[in-house]
């Protein structure tokens, strides 16, 4: 039976695993990445559509860590954001020029920063990953975390990082509970070409039966993520290509001209979990692995970014002082910071869905005030833009554009 070590064990290869080691491989600590599934095939994967929102302070960290240099090529910035509801003349409108004339953010293919983020952490000398790894058997000590894999080999690290998503089931495993609260909502998701440029406009447009998000791509093409209640989500579903694209069409409009689908149309219903506690003995969780929001705003990986970066910077000042990285006071640290940014988010989100998915005239007079107040205050709409751009709160190093 073969015996390896490493200061920190990431369980779950996706976005937020291999970000948080190339973080810490970035600072020299020694990371093991296991991942269930075939790099290469995970690597090759067809194109799918789906893309991910960076904002700005997360984009600082990438950069921070080495790792934006890989899909700033792939990324289309996001330049401008109007947010409105149906039927209403009141909109919000977020322009980059009025914080400092850079992007509010960007918009990458899940591909290219998955591509990126494993082209970075396979240069760094200190991280190993390993894919097709079955945990058979987890064990906590004192002083450390064992993890038995199939095939009998044996990893002990200092500390066990859970990334495995809002589905974890090493989370299920060390008996940490998770709520579950479903939105009865499915989100659908595809890519549109269109005929004329979006020029970076981002729009958020907000219907009785769920928000529909258009996102600016390269070229020519625009995400959509569309939130629908359940019944009408399976309609929509079921719809041909062309009816498919009468739907959207009429939501929106044609100010991008003639559209029509690129790649297939991607659907999955909303949740929310919320874990009880991010940390237990040896073990903290990351990502949506800690707790899963709604997409409404495309605020999910920049949660989980800040969740890595928060992480790295505690786990990374108590190794170069010599301390223990797995310690309660380090899983302290990493929780009481996490958890009350994490609370704000998702009752912002969950709160924003439930105002607007609601038909009650007075509501319908609430929604169209707050959002009159909004657009006729700049400091205000300023302070908002700030906040969903990652710009405020207590940052981590690299989320100010600093190394570790």
């Amino acid at each position: 039976m073969r015996s390896t070590s490493a200061d920190v064990i990431v369980l779950g290869g996706g976005l937020t695993g291999l970000s948080l080691a190339a973080a810490l491989g970035s600072a020299g600590v020694e990371v093991a990445v296991l991942e269930q599934e075939d790099w290469q095939e995970l690597l090759s994967a067809p194109y799918d559509g789906r893309v991910t929102a960076i904002a700005r302070g997360p984009q600082l960290f990438l950069d921070a860590i080495g790792a934006w240099r890989d899909m700033a090529g792939a990324a289309e910035p996001i330049r401008d954001i109007v947010v409105h509801e149906a039927g209403s003349p009141v909109r919000v409108c977020y322009e980059g020029r009025e914080i400092d004339g850079k992007p509010l953010g960007w918009i990458v293919e899940n591909r290219a920063i998955r591509r990126a983020l494993f082209e970075r952490v396979t240069r760094l000398p200190t991280v190993r990953l390993q894919s097709r790894a079955q945990v058979l058997a987890i064990e906590r000590e004192a002083t450390a975390a064992t993890v038995t894999l199939a095939g009998g080999e044996r990893l002990r690290g200092a500390l066990l990082a859970v990334c495995e998503g809002r589905l974890s089931a090493t989370r299920e495993r060390l008996g940490i509970p998770a709520r579950r609260f479903p939105y009865r909502q499915t989100a659908i998701v595809c890519t549109l070409a269109h005929e004329k440029p979006h020029r970076g406009l981002a729009i958020e447009r907000f219907f009785p039966d769920g928000p529909f998000a258009l996102l600016p791509m390269q070229g020519h093409r625009s995400s959509i993520v569309w939130a629908l209640e359940q019944q009408r989500a399976e309609a929509v579903c079921l719809l041909e290509d062309a009816a498919f694209l009468a739907e959207v069409a009429e939501r929106f409009g044609d100010h991008l001209g003639e559209i029509a689908l690129e790649g297939p149309r991607w659907h999955y219903p909303l949740v929310l979990v919320m874990a009880e506690r991010y940390t237990d003995h040896r073990v903290v969780l990351v990502g949506d692995t800690a707790r899963g929001i709604h997409p409404i705003a495309g605020q999910g990986w920049n949660l989980a970014l800040r969740d890595v970066a928060a992480l790295a910077e505690t786990l990374v000042d108590r190794l170069r002082l010599g301390l223990d990285p797995g310690d309660p006071l380090a899983l302290a640290t990493y929780e009481s910071w996490r958890r009350f940014d994490s609370l704000v988010l998702v009752a912002v989100t969950d709160g924003i869905n439930r105002l607007f998915a609601n038909e009650q005239w007075w509501l319908g007079l609430v929604r169209n005030f707050g959002l009159l107040v909004v657009e006729q205050l700049p400091p205000l709409k300023r302070l908002f833009m700030r906040h969903a751009m990652g710009l405020l709160g207590e940052l981590p190093r690299t989320m100010r554009g600093e190394p570790l």
